[in-house]
């Protein structure tokens, strides 16, 4: 058997800059950090080779790949030509929080089927095996952001570049700012799951507005501000930046906020929150804050809803298992 542990990301600035349709006539960026909630895959040879068993929220016993409904599942089996195995997923969330899940679960897939074929894969290929899968193969209306912060790891700087190419530059300070950092972050779930998809459909439409366009360019320009504000260790101006970022990307499409947002983000705001944002296409999910340890509590009791608490991580998709036998 074999494991791959991959992790979700939170994304703090430049969220949508990431579709094609944007990036190819502006260019892009995000600045994110992973954190250690994770989509653990594992893979070994079923004992009847002639069937594919596959364990998500359903689960699924088939003679033929090309039958299996699980449409991620059903590109990368077919595309690798792997059959006579039994994968099974699992996740420290649900789908639909906002966290990335959709590619996180891609690229933790990708990695395990490559080692199982005993193939070594860089973390770059991982991630644009990933976007060609989710956006190329199966048209899926995503950017390129969450693959790479999966297949990568850590607090990173990411330029969409307009001929399709991407870079990750980690994001260098000190480590008590970093710490601090990480304090001063919260994360309330909504409840909510919502379909990303709709949302950034939507949000894709409306690029031929160029006012939505404009506020995109916007948002670039704070994701750019906020890197720098962090490589000189300069927390001052984070959850301000969060704030403008939230604002304009409420903008981008009508179902990425609902009345319900709102309150809890205006009761946290005047509980002492210094900005903050809902993570993912919108809709629901988890509410992100930045928010002072001496107003966290005030804050928290507050807002009334369900805290997780997370940490930064680094390592982005890793191995943490390999059986005796596991070569294909």
């Amino acid at each position: 058997m074999i494991i791959t542990k991959t992790p979700f990301r939170v994304s703090f600035c430049g969220g949508g800059s990431d579709l094609e349709a944007f990036y190819e006539k502006h260019g892009g960026c995000v600045l994110s950090v992973s954190i250690n909630k994770y989509m653990y895959i594992s893979v070994h040879p079923y004992f009847d080779s002639n069937y594919t068993v596959l364990k998500y929220s359903e689960n699924e016993i088939v003679e033929d790949i090309s039958k299996i409904k699980h449409k991620i599942f059903n590109s990368v089996l077919n595309q690798k030509r792997i059959s006579g195995v039994e994968i099974s997923s699992t996740a420290d969330v649900p789908a639909g929080t906002g966290l990335g899940s959709s590619s996180t679960f891609t690229v933790g897939l990708l990695h395990a089927l490559s080692c199982y074929e005993g193939k070594y894969v860089s973390k770059a290929r991982l991630a644009e095996e990933a976007c060609d899968i989710e956006i190329e193969k199966l048209g899926a209306p995503i950017g390129k952001q969450d693959q790479y912060a999966a297949a990568y790891g850590g607090l990173n700087f990411i330029r969409f570049y307009r001929n399709g190419s991407v870079s990750v530059e980690p994001i260098l300070m000190r480590p008590e700012t970093y710490k601090q950092l990480q304090k001063n972050l919260m994360m309330f779930y909504i409840g909510a799951s919502r379909s990303a998809n709709t949302i950034l459909s939507d949000q894709k439409k409306n690029m031929s507005d160029e006012d939505k366009v404009q506020n995109l360019i916007q948002m670039c320009g704070l994701a750019e501000e906020m890197k720098a504000a962090l490589e000189f260790n300069d927390l001052t101006s984070f959850g301000d930046i969060l704030n403008k970022g939230w604002e304009l990307k409420k903008t981008l499409s009508a179902g990425i906020s609902n009345p319900e947002i709102d309150e809890a983000y205006k009761i946290a705001m005047e509980n002492g929150a210094l900005g903050g944002k809902l993570l993912g296409a919108g809709g629901g999910g988890f509410l992100l804050l930045y928010c002072e340890a001496k107003n966290q509590e005030r804050v928290r009791t507050a807002i009334g809803l369900k805290r997780m608490d997370f940490e930064f991580e680094h390592d982005g998709t890793s191995v943490v298992h390999i059986g005796d036998k596991y070569w294909k």
